[in-house]
């Protein structure tokens, strides 16, 4: 069973003021993503250049892809998010449901999906539910064990006593 405690920030959404830390972070989130893309295209070059990297480098993503496309999380795993982007825009978003807040773990930004805003920082959040129900634990009942017969009842008290005798025996020599 889950035991995290979702938190919220600048609730309701609707009345939530920008503030200097957002200002800061969007900044900051725009340059992260311009050396991002900087880095990214100086490898790509590189990689492209050299057609045995290519190769090696296109199996490298089907190997990725695959599993990222094996590792989807049930609908139960995921928290939904009410979120309030920098641009102002109040939408949707999701993520793993251990997760707090929608901003851990490196995802604290996202697109906009009404203005296409691409980093726009997420300044204020609330939990909506998860996105699927949990699956009910099935109850098994233990198969029911018929009572022993009178028979075999004294059976089994001929044997206990019989050991008894025997372990008896062996402690008095």
């Amino acid at each position: 069973m889950r035991s995290v405690e979702y938190k919220s920030r600048g609730v309701p959404l609707e009345d939530y003021e920008l503030t200097r830390r957002d200002h800061r972070w969007q900044k900051d989130l725009e340059n992260i993503r311009r050396v991002a893309h900087e880095q990214v295209s100086k490898h790509l070059d590189e990689v492209y250049a050299d057609p045995e990297l290519t190769a090696a480098h296109q199996e490298q993503l089907r190997k990725v892809w695959k599993f990222m496309e094996s590792a989807k999380a049930a609908p139960h795993d995921i928290m939904r998010w009410r979120v309030r982007l920098y641009c102002e825009h109040i939408v949707t978003t999701s993520r793993h449901a251990e997760n707090a807040e929608p901003t851990l773990h490196g995802s604290s930004s996202m697109k906009c999906p009404e203005c296409g805003k691409d980093p726009s920082a997420i300044v204020a959040f609330e939990p909506i539910g998860l996105a699927g129900e949990p699956p009910r634990a099935r109850v098994t009942t233990p198969p029911a064990q018929r009572k022993p017969s009178r028979v075999e009842l004294e059976r089994r008290i001929a044997q206990l006593e019989e050991e008894n005798r025997r372990l008896r025996t062996e402690k008095s020599t």
